[in-house]
């Protein structure tokens, strides 16, 4: 009677062992029909990971073959970045610039290591991409001697009567740059100053200390100057110092305050530019 009395259960103890049962038989199933597709879809995302795995380590290889390209370039004018990317170190670069600093240049392979004192290895790696000017390499084909100095007398000549030849004779002045000199000496009608250079696009510091050495203003030139007081918007265009929200700045202030008077009267427009003042005042009539 005892015995028997472990075999009988209620109805919800019966539908808790059904319940039971039938977890057991879905687990099984699960564990027999689902478990190989989860393993080869684990094999699956590891492939993938094995396949990108050697992409990088290939790029990686390229990357540590990698060469960069080095372009022709005249030495006389490395910067601290280019320098570093030629494998210079810093000392090295501030003798070349340090040496730079009193106007003269290196003029072949061995004179930039002779100043900046560069091994064997890194001058025969760099020189083949050095390029010096053609003048440079005519005085080569003469026997010039490197660091030879020529005494020179250098007579300043006024550079609103520079022709294009005289231009070109400067060391970093081409065609180029000297019709763009000659075109805005004919748009302001000459200058007035060689400050008046650095508005110039394309013209580096060095080439405009070049024409500081040979350059000057002697006198000012016969300019037709710009009546500020009655010249339209249009009319005050003309002029390089002047864009449109300039001019249209100083004929607002005009209507709305009078006359100009004076130079300074300018500065108290907007985004005039003060630091070049006393150039442009001198293009303008009161």
């Amino acid at each position: 009677m005892k015995l028997k009395s472990y075999f009988q259960y209620s109805k919800s103890q019966r539908s808790g062992i059904f319940l039971l049962v039938l977890l057991c038989v879905i687990c099984q199933f699960a564990f027999f029909y689902l478990g190989p597709t989860i393993e080869n879809s684990k094999d699956s995302e590891k492939q993938k990971w094995i396949s990108l795995q050697s992409k990088v380590d290939s790029l990686k290889v390229e990357k540590q073959n990698y060469v960069p390209k080095i372009y022709p370039f005249n030495p006389n004018f490395i910067t601290d970045y280019k320098g570093s990317k030629l494998g210079m170190s810093v000392a090295e670069i501030d003798r070349l610039l340090n040496f730079r600093k009193t106007n003269q240049y290196v003029n072949s392979a061995l004179e930039f290591q002779k100043v900046t004192q560069v091994s064997d290895s890194l001058l025969s790696a760099i020189s083949p991409y050095f390029k010096f000017p053609d003048w440079v390499n005519k005085r080569k084909a003469n026997n010039y001697k490197p660091f030879e100095k020529k005494t020179e007398k250098i007579v300043l000549k006024d550079i609103n009567i520079a022709t294009k030849e005289d231009l070109i004779k400067v060391y970093g002045i081409g065609p180029a740059l000297s019709d763009r000199i000659l075109k805005q000496k004919g748009i302001l009608g000459g200058f007035v100053s060689l400050k008046q250079m650095d508005d110039i696009w394309g013209l580096s510091p060095e080439v405009i200390e070049n024409l500081n050495k040979y350059f000057i203003v002697t006198a000012l030139p016969r300019i037709k100057k710009i009546d500020i007081n009655n010249a339209s918007i249009k009319e005050l265009m003309l002029f390089p110092y002047f864009k449109y929200a300039l001019a249209k700045s100083i004929v607002t202030y005009r209507s709305m305050n009078g006359d100009f008077k004076n130079s300074e009267d300018l500065t108290k427009i907007n985004d005039f530019p003060s630091e070049k003042l006393d150039i442009i005042s001198l293009y303008l009539e009161f």
